[in-house]
C-alpha cells in the first residue's frame, strides 16, 4: 500500500510483496546456476565437440547473466522487506530495481533463443550431459518467463493508467466540490464501473447477454466500483488486514466474560422455548437441505449418493406431480425423495428453473407437523450468485406497514417471482384444498433463507398463522428495523449459524474501515505479518501481540499514506474515519436489517480440534444488533455450508445440555462471520 507505480500506471501490487515471489525465484536462480557452474568446472572449459567454443562462451554468458539476476533479486527481496505497509518510504527505490529486473529479461530472453538454436543445429558431437544442460536452462528460461507473464496480467490493474490531475491540492482552495476535480473523479468513477461491467462480463460469459443480465451486472458493477473507489489497498493488504483483525478479535475473546444465555426468546411464550424451536429448525432445515438436488446429497453422501440415486435417476415418472425445468434426468427429485422421506404424492409443485432473480423452490406437503411447507434453493449456480450481489436497495411494499420499507433487490425480486408462482398460478390454492387443515411453513438456507423471510412478510397478510425458519440468510434482507421487527417477531424465526449471516454492503463498509485501521496501525513489515497469520491459522497458538496503535502518531497523518500520492481520494470518508478511534465510516448505503426472532448457534470450546474429535454447540436467543459487525474465522465458508447447519442442530437436538450452558471457554465467535 499504495499500489506500485511503475511503467506509467498503477498496478495491484504493492512495493512490500516482492519478498516471497523474489525469495521463491532466487532459490531456483541459485540452484541453475551451481548447476551450471559444476558443469563448466567439470569440463574445465574444454568441450570434446566441433562446437565447443560456442558451447564455452555460452554458459560462461549464462553464468553472467543468472548472477546479474540474483543480484537484482537480492536487492528488491531485500529493499522489498524494509518499512511497514503504510510507511512505504525505505521502499522508495523498488521502482528502480523493477527496472533493472525487467531489463534483464531481454539478455535472458536472448540466450535462451541462442541456446535452442545451439541444440537443434550444433549440439552433434557433444556429451548428453553437456546438450541436456543447455536445454534444462532454456526450458528453465522460458518456464521463468512465462510465469513472469502470468504473474503481470495477474497484477495488471486496468484502472491503472495515470489520469490529469490538480497540480496542487489544497483544501481550501480546491477540493473535490470544484467543477474540475468533481468531473474528474466522475470521470474516473465511470471507468471503474465500465471495467467492473468488463470484468463481470468475463466471468460470466457462459451465460446469456439480455436486459437481465446487463442490468445485473451493471448493478453489481456499481456496488463493487463504490465499495473500492477510495481505497489504495492491494490483495496482500487485504489479506494481511485480515489477519491481523482475526488475532485482535481472538485476544479480545480471551478477555470476554461469558454471555447470559437466555432459555426463552424475549418476544415468545414460556412455553415456547429453546429446545422446542430447535426441534422444529431441525425437522425444517432438512427441507432446505433437500432443495439443493443432488449435488449437495451426493456432497453429503459421497460414499453412497450416487449409487442410491442412481436407480431413480432416468426412471420415467407419473403425472401426480408437476416438474419445471432443470430436471430432466429426475436426480434432483430423487435426491428430494431421499433426503425429506416424502412420497410422490406429498408434493405439490417443485420448481428447478434457475434464472437471475428466479430461483428454485419446491412445494410439499409435511404431515409429520401437518404442515404445507415451501423450501427455496439457496446459492448454487453463477446466476444465484448474481442474485445474491444485486445488494442495492428497492422499496419492497408491505401491508400493514405504513411508509417506504427497503429491502435487497436481488433477494427481494426472487421473493416476488416465488409469491407470484404461489399465488397467481394458484399453488397454494391447490395445497389448502387438499390439506385446508395445515398450516404454512417456509423454509431455505443462504440465499433461499433471505428469500423465504421476504417471502414470508409478503404472504403473512393471506396466511397469518405461517411459520418462517431461515438458516444462516444474509445479513442485511429489510429496512425499518423496528417496524419490520414488531411485524415479524410473531412468525419468523431467523436461525444464524456462521458465515453469510453478517453479510451485508454497512458491515463490509465497516470491515474495510477495521482493515484499514489495522495495518495502518501496524509496525510490522507485511511478509512477517503473513507469515505470522499463515502460521497461527494452521497451527494455532496466542494471538500474536502487535500494536493497535502507534505512539506518537499524530492524528492528522494516520489519513496520508493510505492512498497514493496522485490519488484526489485521499480525504475520502473511509480514510478520515481512521483518524478517531471508533467512529463509524461514513457510508451512503441503506443498513439493511434481520425481520423475526434470531436463534444464534455457535461452537462450544475451542476453535480448533482433533480431526475426529466431537463438536458441541450452544444455541441463545440474540437480536439483529449482535451483528453489524464482521468476525473473521478460516472455516467461515465449511461453516456457512447446509450440511454443518444441519449436522449443529442435530447434535443439539439429541443433547440438550449444550444449548443452555455457557461455556466460559467458548470462542464460539471464531466460527461466525
Amino acid at each position: 500500500m499504495p499500489g506500485l507505480v511503475v511503467f506509467g500506471r498503477r498496478w495491484s501490487i504493492a512495493s512490500d510483496d516482492f519478498v516471497f515471489p523474489g525469495a521463491f525465484e532466487i532459490f531456483i536462480r541459485v540452484l541453475w546456476w551451481i548447476g551450471i557452474l559444476v558443469l563448466y568446472t567439470n569440463h574445465k572449459g574444454n568441450f570434446d565437440c566441433a562446437s565447443g567454443g560456442v558451447l564455452h562462451s555460452y554458459l560462461v554468458v549464462l553464468l553472467i547473466i543468472l548472477a546479474a539476476i540474483i543480484l537484482s533479486l537480492c536487492a528488491i527481496v531485500y529493499v522489498s522487506a524494509q518499512g511497514t505497509i503504510t510507511n512505504p518510504g525505505p521502499r522508495r527505490s523498488i521502482p528502480a530495481l523493477v527496472y533493472v529486473r525487467a531489463l534483464l529479461y531481454l539478455p535472458e530472453l536472448v540466450w535462451a533463443c541462442l541456446g535452442a538454436i545451439w541444440v537443434s543445429d550444433n549440439s552433434r558431437g557433444c556429451q548428453a550431459a553437456e546438450v541436456g544442460a543447455v536445454i534444462a536452462a532454456v526450458v528453465a528460461s522460458w518456464i521463468i518467463l512465462f510465469f513472469t507473464a502470468i504473474g503481470v496480467l495477474i497484477v495488471f490493474d486496468p484502472l491503472g493508467s495515470p489520469e490529469p490531475r490538480p497540480e496542487v491540492y489544497d483544501p481550501g482552495t480546491r477540493n473535490l466540490e470544484s467543477n474540475g476535480s468533481s468531473q474528474l473523479l466522475y470521470t474516473a468513477r465511470s471507468l471503474a464501473v465500465r471495467a467492473w461491467e468488463s470484468r463481470l462480463r468475463l466471468l460470466c460469459c457462459c451465460l446469456p447477454q439480455d436486459d437481465s443480465h446487463r442490468a445485473a451486472f451493471s448493478n453489481i458493477a456499481q456496488l463493487f466500483s463504490s465499495f473500492f473507489s477510495d481505497t489504495d489497498l492491494v490483495p496482500s493488504d487485504i489479506a494481511a488486514g485480515l489477519s491481523l483483525l482475526h488475532q485482535e478479535q481472538d485476544k479480545m475473546e480471551q478477555c470476554r466474560d461469558p454471555d447470559d444465555v437466555v432459555a426463552h426468546s424475549p418476544s415468545s411464550p414460556i412455553g415456547d422455548d429453546l429446545q422446542t424451536e430447535l426441534e422444529k429448525a431441525a425437522h425444517c432445515m432438512q427441507f432446505a437441505m433437500a432443495a439443493y438436488g443432488w449435488p449437495l446429497y451426493v456432497y453429503s453422501n459421497p460414499l453412497t449418493g450416487v449409487c442410491k440415486l442412481s436407480a431413480d435417476c432416468c426412471r420415467g415418472r407419473g403425472v401426480e406431480y408437476d416438474i419445471v425445468g432443470g430436471d430432466h434426468l429426475g436426480c434432483h427429485f430423487a435426491s428430494i425423495l431421499q433426503s425429506t422421506g416424502l412420497q410422490y404424492r406429498d408434493f405439490i409443485y417443485i420448481s428447478f428453473h434457475n434464472q437471475i432473480y428466479e430461483i428454485p423452490f419446491y412445494v410439499a406437503l409435511d404431515h409429520k407437523n401437518e404442515a404445507v411447507l415451501v423450501a427455496v434453493r439457496g446459492t448454487l449456480s453463477l446466476k444465484d450468485a448474481l442474485t445474491d450481489l444485486s445488494a442495492a436497495c428497492e422499496n419492497l411494499p408491505i401491508e400493514g406497514v405504513t411508509g417506504s420499507c427497503y429491502a435487497h433487490k436481488g433477494i427481494s425480486q426472487a421473493a416476488s417471482y416465488i409469491y407470484k408462482k404461489l399465488i397467481n398460478d394458484g399453488i397454494l390454492n391447490q395445497a389448502f384444498t387438499i390439506a385446508p387443515e395445515y398450516r404454512l411453513v417456509i423454509t431455505g438456507h443462504s440465499l433461499g433463507a433471505g428469500a423465504a423471510s421476504v417471502l414470508a412478510v409478503l404472504l403473512h397478510s393471506a396466511f397469518p398463522t405461517l411459520r418462517c425458519y431461515a438458516f444462516s440468510p444474509p445479513g442485511g434482507l429489510l429496512r425499518e428495523r423496528r417496524i419490520v421487527a414488531q411485524y415479524t417477531e410473531k412468525y419468523l424465526w431467523i436461525t444464524w449459524l456462521l458465515v453469510l449471516a453478517r453479510l451485508s454492503i454497512p458491515n463490509m463498509e465497516d470491515l474495510k474501515r477495521r482493515i484499514l485501521k489495522m495495518v495502518s496501525n501496524c509496525n510490522k513489515p507485511k511478509y512477517q505479518i503473513l507469515l505470522r497469520g499463515c502460521w497461527y491459522e494452521v497451527f494455532g497458538g496466542q494471538p500474536d501481540d502487535l500494536p493497535t496503535e502507534l505512539e506518537s502518531r499524530r492524528e492528522e497523518e494516520l489519513s496520508q499514506p493510505l492512498l497514493g500520492p496522485q490519488s484526489l481520494l485521499q480525504h475520502s470518508a473511509s480514510y478520515q474515519s481512521l483518524a478517531s478511534d471508533g467512529s463509524p465510516s461514513h457510508t451512503t448505503h441503506v443498513p439493511l436489517y434481520m425481520p423475526g426472532r434470531i436463534l444464534h448457534i455457535t461452537q462450544d470450546g475451542p476453535s480448533r480440534r482433533l480431526c475426529f474429535s466431537q463438536t458441541s454447540y450452544r444455541a441463545e436467543w440474540s437480536s439483529e444488533m449482535a451483528f453489524c459487525s464482521i468476525l473473521i474465522s478460516p472455516r467461515m465458508i465449511a461453516d456457512h455450508m447446509p450440511d454443518a447447519v444441519f449436522r449443529a442442530l442435530q447434535s443439539l437436538t439429541q443433547d440438550c445440555s449444550f444449548p443452555l450452558c455457557p461455556s466460559s471457554h467458548s470462542n464460539s465467535h471464531l466460527n461466525v462471520i
